[in-house]
């Protein structure tokens, strides 16, 4: 995957990088409040449930959402660290890490809540460590995916846009559940 818009980041003052880590913290704290309005008005027994004309249920992206924050918050910047294998189970990251395909079937899949809780806890995590990242380890470099910049920066600065493109689909499946619109 190639990178459509990509900037040098050489030319980042340390303050500018430290504002940037602080602006995506904002931007993912607030796409996820916006996803957890979306997540939060589609009920459990609806969750598993792929609408007409659509390849997605509420339940894979819940989990796909998790997998991707720890990747691009957690992962992509400290690597694995004690402790991540009950934040990220290895069943999670399988059944939906990129490239995976939402089950048709609920044997073996977790529940709502399971996921909601992983979802959160990920959250929190990313949160944490994110506002404690130095302007040396946001320099360093990483491959996509990642926005602007070819450097860790660029790595967390991708996680609100992929919530957001996350939060439309659901979005759609909400509608598609017959639900109305939030906004």
């Amino acid at each position: 995957m190639t990178p459509l818009y990509t900037l040098d980041p050489t030319g980042l003052q340390d303050q500018q990088v430290l504002w940037l880590r602080d602006q995506a913290i904002a931007q993912i704290q607030w796409a996820r409040q916006y996803s957890l309005q979306l997540i939060e008005s589609i009920q459990g027994s609806q969750w598993y449930d792929i609408p007409s004309g659509q390849s997605s249920h509420l339940a894979w992206q819940v989990g796909h959402l998790a997998v991707a924050q720890y990747g691009l918050m957690l992962f992509r910047q400290r690597g694995r660290a004690e402790g991540d294998i009950q934040l990220m189970p290895g069943w999670l990251r399988k059944q939906f890490g990129r490239g995976s395909q939402p089950s048709t079937s609920l044997h073996g899949m977790p529940s709502s809540d399971e996921l909601m809780q992983h979802l959160n806890a990920i959250h929190h995590q990313s949160i944490n460590e994110a506002s404690q990242l130095t302007v040396q380890t946001l320099r360093e470099p990483c491959d996509v995916p990642y926005c602007v910049y070819p450097i860790r920066l660029g790595a967390l600065m991708m996680a609100p846009v992929h919530e957001g493109i996350h939060a439309g689909q659901i979005g759609a499946i909400r509608r598609g559940l017959g639900l109305e619109p939030i906004r």
